[in-house]
């Protein structure tokens, strides 16, 4: 086991993105932190993993906003992460393509808003005014949210008033054509988009990233995470892998320490969660908690999960497409999650690597179709990590094998003849989610965003113990994004709002 101190100024459980960017920040204000992480490996859904010589993502497909002037860019200048990524920019005429079972129509959503509104026009010829004013709206919607982009923050955030607006019902307000209405939401997926919950905002703040510019990260999400971690060691931090934390030890308002599988304790000035928050709570003592705090917690309502089929391809059998694609069957697609178990599958979203020797080619494919917890109960009481190896039954891997050979027959309709280019086939399920990410149910998205209630979903970086933060996609929003601007959420509470942006500004 590494050796680690009786004590650090900072102590964070959890190494996802904002777990490793919160313990960057304060590593560089010289402050002595400790991430520690539950699995092998560090990141969260930054993880890459290989099978049969292909490369996959475990979550980051691709990422959007990080031109300069864009809301990622000040913040990975500021970690100086862009020295150890290598990206590549997706179609800028159609960096997702949107399409539908019966309609030889490929949508594409472009890069740059103005190619956004011309490559739309193309099949929507007279909705180029409805298309300006939808855009206008998500580019002033964004505006108003603090952090989103540093170079131009509001005067004064009064988010809350954006948030009982839902992105179904807003959309439709700027066009009627049906069609389009499904195209503008095609790629909500990304956000497992709920036609009666949904926000706007979400959906705007999302959008507006990969329309701004949207890239692939060549080798793997996992270029993060190594770039935060050597950061983190130049600087003195601790990155403790295979350190699962059993427990929060704390009095009434102050958390003390934290207890390791292992039976070893680290004590600490600061602590932050990077872990969902009701994981978190359940590692403290609840009888030391109100228990309304506690109930709010617990009840909170979260994303669903995802099945996901990696293919390895055989060379030079698939043409590479510098695109994603979303597929519907039934040209609804605000139905994502209320499938049912016969349709399972209907719904689905590719995602494609080019091979590194010859790059006209794709090398590995990735789909992923929703799916609900609900589908995992035979085997729910079974855990599955690095540390805790357990062999699930056959019934298990019937289960992922008759859904991996239904995704199978649904792609083939966009990509005929795959079955002869397979090399090989892995999967994923719900539970893989749940083990390795740390997230209740496996959930894709963390907490559900809800217009309809918008305060219940809200999340303070500050919890019930004055010295104890959360971090991460539940605090402001998913994605790389989202919880990057978590984590500089998180750390301006320890720092100093103002203090903390002036330093991110002055590498711009």
């Amino acid at each position: 086991m590494k050796k680690i101190k009786d004590k650090y100024e900072v102590v964070i459980i959890g190494s996802g993105m904002a777990g490793l960017s919160c313990g960057l920040m304060l590593a560089m204000e010289g402050k002595s932190v400790c991430i520690l992480e539950k699995n092998a490996q560090i990141g969260g859904t930054l993880q890459t993993f290989k099978r049969d010589g292909g490369k996959f993502d475990t979550g980051v497909h691709y990422v959007g906003g990080l031109d300069e002037g864009q809301p990622l860019y000040p913040y990975f200048k500021y970690l100086d992460i862009f020295k150890d990524i290598d990206i590549m920019k997706l179609d800028e005429n159609a960096y997702d393509i949107i399409s539908f079972d019966g309609d030889d129509n490929l949508y594409p959503h472009a890069q740059g808003y103005d190619n956004f509104i011309d490559q739309l026009v193309r099949y929507f010829p007279d909705e180029r005014e409805n298309l300006v004013r939808y855009l206008d709206d998500v580019q002033a919607l964004c505006k108003k949210f603090a952090l989103y982009n540093v170079y131009d923050l509001p005067a004064k955030a009064n988010e809350l008033e954006y948030m009982y607006d839902g992105a179904a019902q807003r959309i439709r307000t700027y066009t009627s054509n049906e069609k389009l209405q499904q195209v503008l939401a095609g790629s909500n997926i990304l956000y497992a988009g709920e036609e009666e919950k949904t926000p706007f905002y979400v959906h705007a703040l999302i959008i507006n990233s990969y329309i701004m510019s949207s890239y692939k990260f060549h080798h793997g999400g996992s270029q993060i995470s190594r770039s935060l971690n050597y950061s983190i060691k130049e600087r003195g931090g601790n990155i403790v892998r295979n350190a699962e934390v059993t427990s929060i030890n704390h009095n009434d308002n102050t958390v003390e320490s934290v207890t390791l599988a292992d039976g070893r304790t680290l004590k600490g000035d600061i602590f932050i969660s990077n872990v969902h928050p009701t994981e978190t709570i359940k590692l403290m003592d609840q009888s030391r908690m109100r228990k309304s705090y506690l109930s709010r917690i617990a009840h909170l309502e979260n994303t669903v999960s995802v099945f996901t089929l990696y293919l390895v391809l055989k060379p030079n059998t698939v043409k590479y497409i510098n695109s994603n694609q979303y597929n519907f069957k039934d040209g609804d697609v605000w139905q994502l999650t209320n499938y049912k178990p016969e349709n399972w599958g209907k719904d689905f979203a590719v995602f494609y690597l080019p091979d590194n020797k010859n790059p006209e080619y794709a090398s590995v494919i990735t789909v992923m179709a929703y799916m609900k917890i609900e589908e995992m109960t035979p085997w729910l009481k079974t855990f599955n990590t690095t540390l805790q190896e357990s062999e699930r039954d056959e019934s298990y891997q019937n289960f992922k094998e008759l859904k991996a050979q239904f995704l199978l027959d649904r792609i083939s309709q966009i990509i005929p003849d795959i079955r002869s280019k397979i090399k090989s086939y892995h999967t994923s399920t719900p539970l893989t989610q749940r083990d390795y990410l740390n997230t209740t149910d496996g959930s894709l998205y963390g907490i559900s965003r809800d217009y309809n209630f918008p305060l219940k979903s809200q999340i303070n970086t500050r919890t019930k113990m004055k010295n104890m933060y959360f971090t991460g996609q539940n605090i402001i929003l998913h994605g790389i994004l989202g919880a990057t601007i978590s984590s500089v959420v998180t750390c301006a509470e320890i720092l100093g709002r103002d203090y903390l942006l002036k330093k991110i500004k002055s590498v711009l």
